[in-house]
């Protein structure tokens, strides 16, 4: 099975209030402005590389802070292919059968949304490999927070020999990190990881393997983390069986940008609802939502969280 380090670069809108998302059926967290590969040998060493620049359709401006971090400009956008007819031409040096590994797990999602975005095919996507889950074990990271790829770089003492934050620059230095791990045995423990991953994510108080998540999405950006959690705050979850609004709970703490509230439907029992905050290289903020049926462990889960929270959300001070 070929395995393909992939990265991408996207742009975004100018603010998250843009006009251009009234056009669109989802709010397009990013952009694809260039898809870089590069597959590995047999042994897991960098091999045949792809590199393509696509020119967008929605986000045509520059974002400056994406400029400053690629050097993108406008012309460069203009030259540019479609986005059907770069992901054509990936696809068909992809070949058949092939597993994705990327640096984290946003060019996945950004792959997907440019896909429905466009109205393509997303089955072609399969399992995407997120390398950072198995760097943090076979290097045994004490905290597992997630690494940047030149936190990664500087470990294994790789050299930058390509452009940073240059789709195929940052694919070959990720494969170039692949080289250096003992990636067969990180894939053979992967489905642990992620399953190890969902229960601390949930709260680490269970023993036994995580649930699977009815809901999964990703909120739109935001320039500040408190822009963000005004959106959070205001936003109403609803029962994935009757539509009908749940009534939730207060957010609690769980450490870590990581908050969790209870939500109940009359009719189809309660829910467990978790966020988690995060933010870009560009400094936007956006948060992980996932919501889950929630079984008695998750209740008494929540209300020993709830009754002892880590710490209280600090409103910020603003002028009135």
């Amino acid at each position: 099975m070929p395995y393909i380090v992939i990265d991408l670069e996207w742009n975004q809108a100018m603010s998250a209030k843009s006009s251009v998302f009234n056009h669109l059926p989802i709010h397009l967290r990013g952009e694809i402005i260039q898809i870089g590969a590069v597959k590995l040998n047999d042994d897991f060493t960098p091999g045949d590389e792809f590199q393509c620049d696509v020119s967008p359709v929605w986000f045509k401006k520059m974002h400056y802070k994406v400029k400053k971090l690629t050097g993108f400009d406008n012309a460069r956008l203009a030259h540019g292919i479609g986005f059907p007819q770069a992901l054509e031409q990936f696809l068909s040096w992809c070949g058949p059968d092939c597993t994705f590994m990327t640096w984290g797990y946003d060019d996945s999602g950004i792959m997907e949304q440019n896909c429905i975005i466009h109205d393509l095919d997303i089955d072609w996507m399969g399992q995407w490999i997120n390398l950072q889950l198995i760097y943090n074990m076979l290097t045994e990271d004490p905290d597992r927070n997630q690494k940047s790829l030149e936190t990664a770089m500087e470990h294994f003492g790789i050299e930058q020999t390509r452009i940073a934050h240059d789709a195929l620059g940052d694919a070959y230095n990720t494969a170039l990190v692949c080289s250096r791990l003992d990636l067969r045995r990180g894939l053979d423990n992967y489905e642990h990881l992620v399953r190890q991953l969902s229960r601390n994510t949930h709260g680490g108080d269970s023993h036994s393997d995580g649930p699977e998540p009815l809901e999964h999405n990703v909120s739109p950006s935001y320039p500040t983390r408190d822009a963000l959690w005004e959106d959070v705050e205001k936003a109403q979850a609803v029962c994935p069986v009757c539509g009908k609004a749940l009534e939730r709970t207060r957010w609690v703490s769980q450490g870590d940008q990581r908050y969790m509230s209870l939500a109940t439907c009359d009719e189809h029992g309660a829910y467990l609802c978790r966020i988690r905050l995060r933010h870009d290289e560009l400094g936007s903020w956006y948060a992980n939502r996932l919501l889950y049926q929630a079984d008695e462990e998750m209740v008494v889960s929540f209300q020993e969280r709830q009754a002892h929270p880590r710490h209280r959300r600090r409103r910020s001070k603003r002028s009135t």
